[in-house]
């Protein structure tokens, strides 16, 4: 099972990732393995005691107990070596750089975050990307047709 933020690719270039575990509570697991989770508009913040998943949206497992209070947008700890939070910290600090999820997997028993320091594209940029991924995908339906003839 994987899980995949779809705007990171467009709007952000990738520096560097990390694998990161997830603090969660036994019914947002379910979910989570049932496929419910939104990384869309997530992202990463460093704060006093380590890196902290924000505003990323899991729904209320549907046989779960606890309906009253559940918040889908509520922080979420990230469990990484303190190593590689300093090294993460460091790079975001020096300027230009966010930390944002790329993706969520099972990894054995565990659920994983894959987490990417990255840097934000600009406007023309994406469209620049957008444009060269249509030609690419216009290339290979002309080859497709080609052989089909």
């Amino acid at each position: 099972m994987k899980i995949v933020n779809k705007k990171f690719y467009r709007d952000y270039q990738e520096i560097e990732t990390f694998e990161a575990g997830i603090v969660l509570t036994g019914s947002e697991v379910k979910s989570v393995r049932n496929r419910a989770i939104n990384l869309e508009e997530s992202y990463v913040k460093i704060l006093a005691d380590g890196l902290y998943l924000i505003n990323a949206k899991i729904p209320l497992y549907k046989f779960s107990n606890h309906q009253r209070d559940y918040n889908p947008t509520r922080s979420r700890k990230l469990l990484l070596k303190k190593k590689e939070i300093i090294r993460i910290a460091t790079k975001v600090k020096a300027g230009g750089l966010t930390i944002v999820p790329k993706s969520c997997y099972t990894k054995g028993k565990f659920l994983k975050l894959e987490i990417a320091i990255a840097k934000g594209r600009k406007d023309i940029e994406k469209r620049k990307l957008e444009k060269k991924r249509a030609l690419i995908r216009e290339k290979e339906k002309e080859a497709k047709e080609f052989l089909k003839n």
